[in-house]
């Protein structure tokens, strides 16, 4: 269709279908293209980080300065933990798949020693939980339990990937042992810790595992059993969470104790409405969400930013989520298939479960939300699993071969350790 504009020039235009095909095209050659889930792992991550140390900012700036003097005490300590983490994350994507599987080994290691100190004198308790590490000043306080989710899932990877290779797999035996033997180990210390969340999420990483490496599903079944007989059990023996089941099933009844946070935590997000008050206009922050810059900092989002900000962080979420399964997916060596499945189901999971305590559809478990919450070892943590899903989007047999044809030193001289 042609439109005169003046006597000597005329211009052409496209009917809208095709301009609407061409976009679709474009999107379509982009997704494919070799990079895209390298990019679609960093850039909801990196959202996510931003968003997150902006929150932490604002959300504990009131408790920080009630008691430490220092308003800023609590982000600038979460800044430099995600410098560190930045650094972790950085470096692992720069190892091969033959280092990253060794230092697995060594971490799950080093890890079980960490959780071995947490019963000694180095110990230290939070909220109840016995689940922590102190290492000399109190800024060297770790928590091991988020670097076994880590580590267990790596070694995990290398350990199934280790049978694939000598065809083991096919026999239920070898799909169990080791993995399920050194994980329930490390289970059930975090369950004597007193923290049934993490324990929780571990228990859902290690059925996830087994899932990928073929478990039947009468073998899944019966450790859902096990599980459930276990979870029943710890929630029984324990007073606090009894009165968090039943605060739950009651979610009016004991408004100033069990369930002053969650009904806070409603209140933060019935405030904030479509739009939000504003970044920094968060009321509940003022003493009544204690727990507003760990566990629920998505309230505080939802205050501040409103339903659309809230929207805007399951967004990110979801394609990060999408783009770790698609990097599963799109790996032919089995390790990378297993370590990425697994670091993204972790990073859902824990995400789906601090989401739905928020929203008050879960009883409260404690756990953090990834890349957002304040803590160290948490955030330290959930960017080593970003640095490995970025190493498995980067060892990508299509992004191998783009790579390669740029002579890009980095990806050429991981080309073959890789395979």
């Amino acid at each position: 269709m042609a439109v005169l504009t003046s006597p000597d020039r005329r211009v052409t235009r496209r009917p809208v279908a095709a301009q609407t095909a061409t976009r679709r095209s474009l999107v379509a050659e982009w997704f494919a293209h070799p990079d895209a889930d390298f990019y679609l792992v960093l850039a909801p991550a990196v959202l996510l980080l931003v968003v997150g140390i902006m929150e932490v900012l604002s959300a504990s700036s009131v408790y920080a300065y009630v008691h430490t003097q220092d308003a800023y005490y609590f982000v600038k300590r979460q800044a430099v933990f995600l410098v560190v983490g930045a650094v972790a994350a950085f470096g692992i994507t720069r190892l091969s798949a033959a280092r990253l599987r060794a230092i697995s080994w060594v971490g799950l290691a080093g890890v079980f020693v960490l959780e071995l100190l947490t019963f000694t004198p180095l110990g230290v308790g939070v909220n109840g939980n016995r689940n922590w590490v102190q290492l000399g000043t109190s800024f060297l306080q770790l928590q091991p339990s988020e670097l076994a989710k880590l580590v267990l899932i790596v070694w995990g990877a290398d350990v199934f990937a280790r049978k694939h290779r000598g065809k083991l797999l096919a026999d239920t035996r070898h799909i169990l042992v080791p993995f399920l033997p050194v994980t329930a180990v490390f289970i059930l210390m975090v369950a004597v810790q007193g923290d049934l969340g993490t324990a929780l999420l571990l228990a859902m990483i290690a059925v996830a595992m087994l899932w990928f490496a073929g478990a039947p599903w009468k073998t899944l079944g019966l450790l859902f059993v096990v599980a459930g007989v276990g979870v029943l059990t710890l929630v029984a023996t324990s007073a606090n969470r009894m009165s968090r089941i039943f605060g739950f099933l009651n979610q009016n009844a004991d408004q100033l104790g069990t369930n002053q946070q969650p009904i806070r935590a409603m209140y933060a997000l019935a405030t904030g409405g479509w739009w939000g008050l504003g970044l920094g206009a968060s009321r509940q922050k003022w003493g009544g969400l204690v727990e507003a810059h760990t566990d629920y900092i998505l309230a505080v989002v939802g205050e501040e930013l409103g339903l659309v900000g809230v929207l805007v962080v399951f967004a990110l979420f979801v394609t990060l989520g999408v783009a770790g399964f698609r990097i599963a997916l799109r790996s032919t060596d089995k390790f990378s298939q297993w370590a990425a499945a697994g670091v993204t189901v972790w990073i859902m999971a824990q995400a789906l479960v601090n989401i739905l305590v928020v929203f008050r559809l879960l009883p409260v478990v404690g756990v953090t939300l990834p890349f957002m919450s304040y803590g160290g070892s948490s955030l330290v943590a959930s960017m080593c699993g970003l640095g490995v899903l970025l190493a498995c989007a980067r060892r990508e047999p299509e992004a191998l071969r783009l790579h390669a044809r740029r002579r890009d030193p980095g990806f050429s001289a991981v080309l073959g350790s890789w395979r």
